[in-house]
């Protein structure tokens, strides 16, 4: 059996990547004025933290159509007994609902499994990643289905910021407006909880901030895969990883990834995620 998985580009998997485990991601699209690029389509991450750092107003992004996901459902169908497709939460974003819609309108005889992670970034890409794994592995539709869930309920994604003033201008904010107060003296850190953002705390300095960022992480131990993701600095994210690495069972290693330009409108530069997946009990 065939099943094809697929994804968003807010996922933060790495094309070659996605390329290799036979991952689609659909892009979103970036707009700076009237211009619009496709996520890691027309637009690298750096090509877009350099326009942001320049540009006086803010992007916005924009999901893919359910026309999109209709056509890429219909091309993947042709060989597949199956397709997943998972999704950053439907409370941040509106990809979701335009992947059940495109699977809807879709002439694909195969079966079409939408799933809203209820996460963003790695959070959802470690997700996609288990699912593209087990159909790697020959599991039919239904278990990739159940892998796929499974690991979204254990999914954690937290992040943190510079400044909180880019996810509150884009509207992404969600519960971590009570953090709002104090945000040009302090480094705000969120979690994702629900599909929801959610406050997670805040610290005077940044290197305070991430050893309390990391400290988060390890409550969540024992986990089984690990991302750690930034938006314009790989080499805290690679100490970051190397310091959590011993969470991982023998042999992990954790991920590294990139905030690419449909998050990195709302985390900003200077960004750090870690994203883990909680171990079955």
């Amino acid at each position: 059996m065939t099943v094809r998985i697929v994804t968003d580009s807010t996922s933060g998997i790495d094309r070659s990547m996605a390329e290799d485990l036979g991952i689609s991601i659909i892009p979103q699209s970036v707009h700076f004025g009237a211009n619009a690029f496709e996520d890691g389509v027309t637009i690298t991450p750096d090509e877009f933290y350099e326009m942001l750092s320049a540009s006086a107003d803010l992007p916005r992004t924009s999901q893919a159509s359910p026309g999109r996901f209709k056509d890429v459902y219909e091309e993947l169908g042709r060989d597949a007994d199956g397709i997943v497709s998972i999704h950053i939460s439907s409370r941040l974003s509106g990809t979701w609902n335009s992947a059940l819609l495109g699977a809807s309108k879709s002439s694909s005889s195969c079966p079409i499994e939408v799933i809203d992670s209820r996460q963003a970034s790695m959070g959802l890409g470690l997700v996609v990643l288990a699912a593209a794994d087990a159909a790697r592995r020959g599991a039919d539709l239904e278990e990739v289905i159940v892998r796929a869930r499974s690991v979204a309920r254990r999914a954690q994604c937290m992040c943190l910021f510079e400044t909180l003033g880019y996810l509150q201008k884009g509207g992404r904010i969600g519960r971590a407006q009570a953090l709002m107060g104090s945000a040009l003296k302090i480094k705000p850190m969120i979690i994702v909880r629900d599909g929801e953002v959610h406050p997670l705390g805040r610290s005077r300095t940044f290197a305070r901030a991430l050893s309390n960022l990391k400290e988060a992480a390890r409550e969540f131990a024992p986990i089984e895969s690990l991302a750690v993701s930034h938006s314009t600095t790989p080499e805290i994210a690679r100490e970051v990883a190397s310091d959590l690495n011993d969470m991982l069972p023998e042999g992990g290693k954790a991920y590294i990834a990139r905030l690419g330009p449909a998050l990195g409108v709302y985390a900003g530069p200077g960004a750090i995620e870690i994203s883990l997946i909680q171990a079955e009990e």
